[in-house]
């Protein structure tokens, strides 16, 4: 009996050496290569962004004398950019010899993997950046006045009965908790919104073209 057109569409991009459909294997080839390729080049690019933005607060951090923010924004996004240089090994690693379907699967793993890391990262990222921030200004430069002691001292003369913990206001610190504990609950939607600016239609093509071959498949 001869192959069913579904038949040889299946066989077309399943196996490398199929010569039944030597055209559409190769049309899924070239997307599979430049979708994984586009994304590679965006995460390299998103990284040294990362760096160079690290770089800019530092030194704008001290330029407006808030140089303990820029310090822990600097080790913050750092920290972020080694974790995804290691998971970025990784993506170049995937096999290009593998059949089009099958590199695809491999990449989407691949990506659902680093995604699930960096979305568990964020609910620390999130709540750390703000810390930078408060400490910054609360301590100021190096060696000068402390702002947040002034701020502090003013409170105290129209609020003398204020209770105060390790010369902080209560109040200050139940908000600075709340706060900590609402970035680090949505941390993950803060991460995944991000991550669908940047690469919300990589991902979205990627579904696409997975459950392209996957219909054929079956």
């Amino acid at each position: 009996m001869e192959k069913s057109i579904e038949t040889i569409w299946k066989n077309g991009f399943l196996k490398n050496d199929a010569l039944i459909a030597p055209q559409l294997n190769d049309l899924y080839n070239k997307k599979s290569e430049h979708l994984v390729d586009k994304f590679t080049r965006m995460f390299k690019i998103n990284l040294i962004v990362l760096i160079a933005l690290s770089f800019f607060i530092l030194v704008m951090s001290y330029l407006v004398k808030i140089p303990y923010m820029g310090i822990g924004f600097f080790f913050i996004l750092n920290a972020v950019v080694l974790i995804n240089k290691k998971l970025l090994k990784g993506l170049l690693k995937i096999d290009k010899s593998e059949n089009s379907f099958q590199y695809l699967k491999t990449f989407d793993t691949w990506m659902k993997e680093q995604i699930n890391i960096n979305e568990k990262l964020s609910r620390f990222i999130y709540p750390l950046a703000v810390l930078s921030v408060i400490i910054g200004f609360w301590f100021g430069s190096f060696g000068g006045d402390v702002p947040g002691e002034r701020l502090v001292n003013k409170l105290t003369e129209h609020f003398p009965d204020m209770l105060l913990l390790f010369g902080i206001p209560l109040y200050g610190w139940l908000a600075l908790i709340l706060i900590i504990i609402l970035l680090a609950y949505f941390g993950g939607r803060i991460y995944k919104f991000d991550l669908s600016i940047v690469y919300g239609r990589v991902l979205k093509k990627l579904d696409e073209i997975i459950e392209d071959m996957e219909e054929l498949r079956n």
